[in-house]
């Protein structure tokens, strides 16, 4: 499914930048296709209207050609020395310019690479004059008008050449443009905007490539912690199930027999009422958890005294780690203040310490008492034994009393318990200590009565908080809870 999700996302991230890139370099080809058009267009009709001075000679002359043919001023009624009697200075400008129309400067009139061809009502061509280009001659010229009215268009291309058509009095005149340099420079944009995207697109394929692992990376964990989930929640429930179904049938069997053992049946009564408070326990655990973990969650913040609260909570757990052999010893630093609830901050801790009495083991009482037996009746020869019995538990792994400690660190109060493990810890453990219904003990052995929950609410809480968690180990035979939660 985690292949099949990556590969999915892969496709998804290509094809929507294959779109994106496609949109983006045919919109700027587009608008780069639109300006020489315009271009050409507004220059076509400059053109036009200062044909009879970029076609005829100064001082109103025709131009002559070798085949006798002249070009005449088509339309317009102005005398060719009216329209050629005048200075240079007398405008640089080519066109009606402003808003009155397009316009162009005199050297980019006379850079500009067109011929006219006129032709009658019927089609048929009376006048072509290519003066003004070298590249076409007559017959080409001719050929090219032709083309341009069988269309029935008034503008467009043919090859290079933008041609537009203007109807005259007697027939129709056609204007070619050269926009061959023009084109070429449109066609080579086109051409690199497209290599340009597929090298990027290439790239980019590459980067997804190496980085989708990443990416989806929460989701398959998160899908692996759902399916752990739901694989430890059914334990969880499995088992008190099953002995609520094996008492009730023990019970169902005394009832048949007629012998009704009213002890047995106390005794089925108790494992049934055990069990389900087992449930009731976890359901509440879970609820409580998921309200935790609610990124809304409407907890009552308010200022208190975090010193207080570890040093009382440490104090109601010392019988209880007394009564299991255990020894709890704590460094608090007075005066500490933190802004949050004080029920789910005492719940923090008393979650915390619990697991900590619940997995560290006991001393070994009876090498202490042997010492101080040894001591107590001051023997000489039994004075070395004791010694010896207070070395080795001393020494002993687990003899070491569960610590709790809580300072200042910057802007946060940090709260740390460290206590003795009874089997060693791996970095694979510590890694998932937070999760719902992990337990380093894969056969989930029951014993100590917990669901394997507790670590993941004492991490809700702590974030519910505004702070951070984290587990580690020194040697793999200590387990160290640290917990910095903000003090403003």
């Amino acid at each position: 499914m985690i292949k099949k999700l990556k590969t999915r996302f892969i496709v998804l991230a290509m094809v929507s930048l294959a779109v994106l890139l496609a949109v983006i370099v045919a919109g700027m080809n587009i608008i780069n296709y639109e300006k020489v058009v315009s271009d050409a267009d507004a220059r076509i009709e400059v053109l036009e209207e200062n044909a009879d001075r970029l076609l005829y000679m100064p001082g109103g002359e025709f131009m002559p050609r070798e085949d006798g043919f002249l070009y005449d001023d088509m339309d317009d009624d102005r005398d060719p020395d009216d329209v050629f009697d005048m200075d240079e200075d007398d405008g640089p400008f080519f066109g009606r310019g402003g808003y009155r129309g397009p316009s162009m400067t005199r050297d980019e009139a006379e850079e500009s690479r067109f011929f006219m061809v006129t032709a009658g009502q019927d089609g048929d061509v009376q006048q072509a004059n290519v003066d003004r280009i070298s590249s076409i001659d007559e017959t080409e010229a001719v050929s090219y008008a032709k083309e341009a009215l069988s269309s029935g268009k008034e503008e467009g291309f043919i090859g290079d050449f933008r041609y537009s058509v203007a109807q005259t009095g007697d027939g129709y005149r056609v204007t070619f443009l050269d926009c061959g340099r023009v084109l070429e420079s449109f066609r080579n944009f086109l051409k690199y905007s497209v290599l340009m995207s597929l090298i990027g697109l290439l790239a980019v394929f590459f980067v997804i490539l190496y980085f989708a692992g990443r990416i989806v990376r929460p989701v398959a964990e998160s899908y692996e912690k759902q399916k752990r989930f739901i694989t430890d929640a059914g334990h969880e429930i499995k088992t008190p199930l099953a002995i609520i179904k094996a008492n009730i049938d023990l019970m169902d069997m005394e009832l048949d027999s007629k012998r009704i053992n009213r002890d047995d049946l106390r005794d089925s009564l108790g494992d049934i009422n055990g069990q389900v408070d087992r449930l009731t326990g976890l359901t509440n655990d879970l609820v409580y958890l998921s309200r935790m973990e609610e990124a809304d969650s409407s907890l009552v913040m308010t200022e208190v005294p975090l010193s207080e609260i570890v040093s009382e909570t440490v104090s109601s757990f010392e019988p209880l780690a007394a009564e299991k052999g255990k020894e709890i010893r704590s460094v608090v630093e007075p005066m500490i203040s933190v802004k949050g609830s004080t029920k789910e901050l005492e719940k923090l801790l008393s979650i915390v310490l619990e697991n900590a009495i619940k997995y560290s083991p006991a001393a070994d009482c009876d090498a202490a008492e042997n010492g101080s037996a040894g001591k107590g009746a001051g023997a000489a020869e039994n004075s070395n034994v004791a010694k010896d019995a207070d070395a080795k538990a001393e020494a002993r792994p687990g003899t070491q009393p569960i610590e709790v400690s809580l300072k200042k660190e910057g802007r946060n109060a940090v709260l740390e318990i460290r206590n003795e493990t009874e089997s060693e810890l791996t970095n694979e453990a510590l890694s998932h200590v937070f999760e719902r219904f992990y337990r380093t003990d894969s056969s989930r052995n029951s014993a100590t009565g917990g669901h394997g929950i507790g670590l993941s609410m004492a991490s809700a809480i702590v974030k519910a908080h505004g702070g951070k968690i984290s587990a580690r180990t020194t040697d793999g035979s200590d387990f160290i809870v640290t917990a910095s939660i903000p003090m403003q």
